[in-house]
Protein backbone atom coordinates (compact mmCIF):
# COMPACT_ATOMS: atom_id res chain seq x y z
CA UNK A 1 0.00 0.00 0.00
CA UNK A 2 1.46 3.33 -0.93
CA UNK A 3 1.63 6.28 1.08
CA UNK A 4 0.09 9.07 -0.51
CA UNK A 5 1.25 12.46 1.35
CA UNK A 6 -1.52 15.00 2.44
CA UNK A 7 -2.20 18.24 0.16
CA UNK A 8 -0.51 21.33 1.18
CA UNK A 9 -2.70 24.38 0.49
CA UNK A 10 -1.14 28.07 0.56
CA UNK A 11 -3.78 30.42 1.87
CA UNK A 12 -2.86 33.95 2.42
CA UNK A 13 -4.73 35.80 5.11
CA UNK A 14 -3.87 39.40 6.11
CA UNK A 15 -2.38 38.52 9.57
CA UNK A 16 -0.14 35.70 8.48
CA UNK A 17 0.65 32.85 6.17
CA UNK A 18 -1.21 30.01 7.18
CA UNK A 19 -0.74 26.27 5.45
CA UNK A 20 -3.43 23.86 5.48
CA UNK A 21 -2.95 19.98 5.41
CA UNK A 22 -6.29 18.59 3.99
CA UNK A 23 -6.83 14.74 5.31
CA UNK A 24 -6.23 12.33 3.37
CA UNK A 25 -9.50 10.88 3.09
CA UNK A 26 -10.61 14.20 0.93
CA UNK A 27 -8.89 11.91 -2.26
CA UNK A 28 -10.62 9.21 -2.14
CA UNK A 29 -12.49 8.71 -5.36
CA UNK A 30 -16.50 9.17 -5.80
CA UNK A 31 -16.01 5.21 -6.89
CA UNK A 32 -14.64 4.46 -3.81
CA UNK A 33 -17.63 6.00 -1.82
CA UNK A 34 -19.79 4.00 -4.06
CA UNK A 35 -17.83 0.36 -3.19
CA UNK A 36 -17.95 1.46 0.75
CA UNK A 37 -22.12 2.67 0.62
CA UNK A 38 -22.94 -0.42 -1.64
CA UNK A 39 -20.63 -2.16 0.90
CA UNK A 40 -22.69 -0.97 3.93
CA UNK A 41 -26.26 -1.41 2.35
CA UNK A 42 -25.31 -5.10 1.41
CA UNK A 43 -24.31 -5.44 5.56
CA UNK A 44 -27.61 -3.54 6.59
CA UNK A 45 -30.08 -6.29 4.49
CA UNK A 46 -27.90 -8.70 5.85
CA UNK A 47 -28.60 -7.65 9.52
CA UNK A 48 -32.27 -7.53 8.62
CA UNK A 49 -32.47 -11.07 7.26
CA UNK A 50 -30.31 -12.29 10.55
CA UNK A 51 -33.56 -10.34 12.54
CA UNK A 52 -36.17 -12.00 10.98
CA UNK A 53 -34.55 -15.27 10.75
CA UNK A 54 -34.56 -15.40 14.37
CA UNK A 55 -38.21 -13.98 14.60
CA UNK A 56 -39.12 -16.47 12.77
CA UNK A 57 -37.57 -19.12 14.44
CA UNK A 58 -38.84 -17.43 17.42
CA UNK A 59 -42.74 -17.82 16.29
CA UNK A 60 -42.14 -21.24 14.71
CA UNK A 61 -40.76 -22.52 18.74
CA UNK A 62 -43.76 -20.74 20.05
CA UNK A 63 -46.60 -22.29 17.40
CA UNK A 64 -47.81 -19.00 16.46
CA UNK A 65 -47.35 -19.70 12.72
CA UNK A 66 -47.57 -23.26 11.08
CA UNK A 67 -43.81 -24.56 9.68
CA UNK A 68 -45.50 -27.10 7.36
CA UNK A 69 -47.51 -23.56 5.64
CA UNK A 70 -45.82 -23.64 2.20
CA UNK A 71 -44.94 -19.92 2.15
CA UNK A 72 -43.52 -20.28 5.71
CA UNK A 73 -41.59 -23.12 4.78
CA UNK A 74 -40.50 -21.52 1.82
CA UNK A 75 -39.48 -18.25 3.59
CA UNK A 76 -37.62 -20.13 6.33
CA UNK A 77 -36.01 -22.33 3.94
CA UNK A 78 -34.61 -19.32 1.93
CA UNK A 79 -33.82 -17.49 5.78
CA UNK A 80 -31.77 -20.44 7.04
CA UNK A 81 -30.02 -21.25 3.55
CA UNK A 82 -28.85 -17.22 3.33
CA UNK A 83 -27.61 -16.97 7.70
CA UNK A 84 -26.99 -20.52 8.58
CA UNK A 85 -23.37 -20.86 6.90
CA UNK A 86 -22.56 -17.82 8.58
CA UNK A 87 -23.97 -18.43 11.99
CA UNK A 88 -22.51 -22.07 12.15
CA UNK A 89 -18.78 -20.76 12.60
CA UNK A 90 -19.80 -18.89 15.79
CA UNK A 91 -22.18 -21.43 17.08
CA UNK A 92 -19.36 -23.51 16.91
CA UNK A 93 -17.05 -20.91 19.81
CA UNK A 94 -19.92 -20.17 21.78
CA UNK A 95 -20.52 -22.02 24.64
CA UNK A 96 -23.96 -24.03 25.17
CA UNK A 97 -26.08 -21.73 26.82
CA UNK A 98 -29.00 -23.89 27.14
CA UNK A 99 -32.03 -23.45 24.11
CA UNK A 100 -30.72 -19.97 24.03
CA UNK A 101 -28.75 -19.25 20.80
CA UNK A 102 -27.20 -15.81 21.12
CA UNK A 103 -25.01 -16.37 17.31
CA UNK A 104 -27.44 -13.67 15.60
CA UNK A 105 -26.25 -11.10 18.08
CA UNK A 106 -23.01 -11.75 18.23
CA UNK A 107 -22.78 -11.50 14.25
CA UNK A 108 -25.02 -8.67 13.99
CA UNK A 109 -22.43 -6.99 16.53
CA UNK A 110 -19.50 -8.25 14.69
CA UNK A 111 -20.90 -6.49 11.54
CA UNK A 112 -22.00 -3.43 12.89
CA UNK A 113 -17.99 -3.13 14.13
CA UNK A 114 -16.96 -4.18 10.22
CA UNK A 115 -19.27 -1.46 9.01
CA UNK A 116 -18.34 1.32 11.49
CA UNK A 117 -14.60 0.35 10.82
CA UNK A 118 -14.81 0.09 6.83
CA UNK A 119 -16.29 4.02 7.35
CA UNK A 120 -13.80 5.12 9.86
CA UNK A 121 -10.59 3.74 7.54
CA UNK A 122 -11.66 3.65 4.17
CA UNK A 123 -13.60 6.89 3.73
Amino acid sequence: MSSVAPVRLALRTPSADVTVTTPLAAKVPAQMYALVHLISTVISIYIWLLIAQAVLSWLVAFGVVNRYNRAVATIGDFLWRITEPVLRPIRRVLPDLGGIDISPVVLILILWFARDLMFEYLV
